[in-house]
């Protein structure tokens, strides 16, 4: 039985969304709106999220809401799948952040909310390695094929090899990693904003490969593991077609979610073979696109966690991480 998809998926609702400085200096997608103020980048970004949860809940997909809390401003608090994940063993890690404003989105509360709602087998953090300069932001750094136990990375300074690895062996995955650059030769900075993998199929950018060999030995490897691949291009990449979510709602069914900016920037063909695999839910977040730079993927921490039954939490068990 296939374990890619999460059947629910968690979501930050912001509380002071904007421009992050930091995390712009190696995010080609992030750009300013000079002509709002930060109470109406605000109001935008609040709208365009409470339209996509009603979206996704119509759905039939299961979302659990968990609003921004305002002891700190969090700029990008709305992108809650790099600073956590959980896996299909029923592991729930917490990652090591590049940017110091992104760090402050770790929040205690959320992971006991998480251990009193859902059977957590085993808790790691990773924290510690940002001392080190070993980053990996989570789902950003790592498209996961959860069925063959395979981690995609293009790796950057948000990505280090080292921190990869140590989370890919913990949970007995392989990593694959590889050069991605950008039209300018600059590093893709998280490898989901241009790969996608859903239970059979994959969306990449070739055009990113800065090695071909590269290319051609992922490439080999998604068609192994049974992979439709659909390439996209560089500017479907900026338009965010890359960074996309399937999932698996209540009824069963596969849905791929992806913002309008990507879906319009799909060629007719490309939209008819993403159909043959998935049911497309498609949602309007231009504000948080452009201003926050990461799309409908990155709004998406998927929860691969069995709910709780009578048993009631013990608290989380944290694990060190291996050296």
């Amino acid at each position: 039985m296939s374990c890619q998809n999460a059947d629910i998926v968690l979501m930050i609702r912001p509380a002071a969304f904007g421009f992050n400085q930091q995390t712009a200096d190696d995010n080609a997608y992030q750009k300013e709106l000079p002509g709002l103020s930060p109470s109406q980048l605000q109001q935008k970004a609040l709208q365009e999220f409470d339209a996509m949860v009603e979206k996704l809940r119509k759905a039939n997909i299961e979302v659990l809401v968990i609003d921004d809390n305002t002891e700190s401003i969090k700029t990008d608090a709305v992108f809650p799948n790099n600073w956590f994940c959980t896996m299909p063993g029923g592991s729930l890690s917490v990652f090591p952040m590049f940017a110091p404003t992104r760090r402050r989105e770790k929040r205690d509360d959320i992971l006991k909310l998480l251990d009193s709602l859902f059977d957590v087998s085993q808790f790691i953090d990773w924290s510690e390695l940002e001392a080190e300069g070993f980053f990996l932001e989570g789902t950003g750094s790592m498209v996961i094929d959860h069925d063959n136990k395979i981690i995609y990375a293009c790796l950057s300074q948000r990505t280090h090899p080292a921190a990869l690895e140590k989370f890919a062996q913990l949970h007995n995955y392989k990593a694959i990693t590889f050069e991605a650059v950008d039209a300018d030769g600059k590093p893709i900075y998280h490898t989901n904003v241009m790969m996608c993998i859903g239970h059979d199929f994959a969306v990449v950018c070739d055009e990113c490969f800065a090695d071909e060999m590269e290319w051609i030995a992922v490439s080999q490897l998604l068609r192994t593991t049974g992979h439709k691949i659909i390439t996209i291009s560089r500017q479907q990449v900026a338009a965010f077609a890359g960074n996309m979510l399937q999932v698996k709602n209540k009824l069963g069914e596969r849905v791929l979610v992806m913002s309008q900016s990507a879906h319009k920037s799909f060629t007719p063909k490309q939209t008819r073979e993403l159909e043959k695999y998935s049911k497309l839910v498609c949602v309007e977040i231009p504000t948080i696109e452009t201003v926050g730079g990461g799309s409908a993927r990155c709004m998406m921490a998927e929860l691969f966690l069995r709910r709780k039954g009578a048993v009631e939490s013990r608290g989380l068990k944290k694990k060190s991480p291996v050296t």
